[in-house]
């Protein structure tokens, strides 16, 4: 029985030095092969065979007692080659894709390094107001830059004009759409706060400087940049409008410019040579593109920077083109009606304005109010009792002085003869329709 359990311990003992041995080459990534490979032959001999020289023949009980040790014994190897056998085997399965991978992660890790420079927000840019941008306009600036593009463009006044345009339009560069909502503001201001936008932000020696340097300019060169910016600004309308593909090509040259800017030079122009917009007048009624109620805003604009400038010009303007909107069958809405009503009650309400228009009641060989436009004012004046509207009372209210525009004049002319004659002719035809039995007679 010593015998035994000392062949029993030297059997366990080697048993255990051979564990430790398989442990060390667990561990070394270098050896997993030849672990592996010496394993599976060592499965190979069977262990009855393989025991015999290390036990001696001592009977039935000793070779049960080893073929325990042995079962136990080989439980472990077992358990022991399991990791050795399958590490391998998933090494070369991904050794097998690894080059496939790599690859495939350096273009994913491409994608994600990609996207989020995309996605990558650059900082806002601060918003800058009208008021701001204009306040930063230096008059010394200005007056080295219109000395400099006089004498370089010396007989090229629609260059000059144009340069003089881009000045401003570096200057207001910064104003967004968002900070200058002008036909969102047109609508929902009095004419009374629409006539000195954008103008009233500018310095005054700034204006005082564009204007003298804009008088010096030939009558012919102010006309055509009125044009320009006045379609710079009809393109930009359209686009709010969301009109068809004819405007685009307008649009698309005026969106260098800032539209401040172009307000802005174009109020400069129109009150320092406002008579530029009597000259356009025959352009305005042959072409569509500038009539309409939906030109209101822009059109009672004009006119308002022009009544700023000379209010004869600007009554001129606004008897040949607004009066005509408040008669026929086209007649206007109760907004549009209110604005050109706004803007006459403006210009009538003008310091001396009496005085001013009578005295001019001729504006280059044309009465500023003329027979024809005094029908119309006595039409929406002294309409059936039916017919009346809101608005009729405030017509009422400025007859009586557009009359006397009207009438002006010395007696006895030829010019007089001709009035007198024209209005004899529509109070006939008034006396027909029953206006001249009114309350309030209309022609005294």
């Amino acid at each position: 029985m010593d015998e035994n359990s000392a062949l029993i311990e030297q059997i366990l003992r080697e048993d255990e030095l051979e564990y430790r041995g398989l442990s060390r080459s667990y561990n070394k990534d270098e050896e997993w092969q030849t672990v592996s490979y010496k394993k599976r032959h060592s499965k190979q001999p069977n262990s009855d065979n393989s025991l015999p020289d290390r036990r001696p023949d001592d009977g039935a009980t000793t070779s049960d007692v080893f073929r325990a040790i042995e079962e136990h014994s080989e439980e472990r190897r077992r358990r022991m080659s399991v990791p050795q056998v399958a590490t391998p085997v998933t090494g070369e399965g991904s050794k097998r894709h690894s080059d496939e991978d790599d690859d495939s992660d350096a273009e994913v890790s491409a994608a994600v390094v990609e996207v989020k420079k995309v996605k990558q927000k650059k900082p806002k840019k601060p918003k800058v107001t009208v008021s701001e941008a204009a306040a930063r306009i230096d008059a010394g600036d200005l007056g080295a830059f219109l000395v400099d593009i006089t004498g370089s463009y010396e007989k090229q006044e629609d260059i000059q004009l144009m340069r003089f345009a881009d000045y401003f339009g570096r200057a207001f560069a910064s104003v967004s759409s968002s900070q200058f909502p002008w036909l969102k503001t047109f609508r929902e201001s009095t004419v009374a706060k629409m006539v000195d936008i954008p103008l009233s932000h500018v310095p005054e020696d700034v204006y005082k400087m564009s204007v003298d340097w804009l008088n010096q300019r030939s009558f012919d060169a102010l006309g055509s940049f009125v044009l320009w910016s006045l379609d710079s600004i009809l393109a930009d309308l359209a686009s709010h409008q969301g009109t068809g593909k004819s405007s685009k090509k307008v649009v698309q040259q005026a969106s260098s410019k800032s539209q401040v800017a172009i307000f802005v030079v174009l109020a400069m122009v129109l009150r320092r040579k406002p008579d530029v917009l009597i000259s356009l007048l025959p352009i305005k009624r042959e072409n569509p593109k500038y009539q309409g109620q939906d030109k209101l805003p822009v059109t009672a604009w004009i006119i308002a920077q022009t009544a700023q400038g000379d209010l004869a010009v600007g009554l001129y303007m606004w008897v040949r083109v607004l009066l005509p909107m408040l008669s026929g069958k086209s007649s206007c809405n109760p907004q549009a009606r209110d604005s050109i009503l706004q803007l006459v009650e403006r210009i009538l309400s003008l310091p001396k304005a009496r005085t001013i228009l009578i005295n001019g009641a001729v504006k280059k060989g044309e009465r500023l109010v003329p027979p024809s436009a005094l029908e119309v004012l006595m039409r929406v004046t002294f309409p059936a009792p039916s017919l009346r509207i809101k608005a009729t009372e405030r017509f009422e209210a400025i007859y009586p002085i557009l009359k006397e525009v009207a009438l002006a004049g010395s007696p006895g002319s030829k010019a007089m003869k001709q009035v007198a004659q024209h209005i004899l002719t529509i109070a006939i035809k008034a006396a027909g329709e029953g206006l001249i039995n009114s309350s309030r007679p209309p022609f005294w």
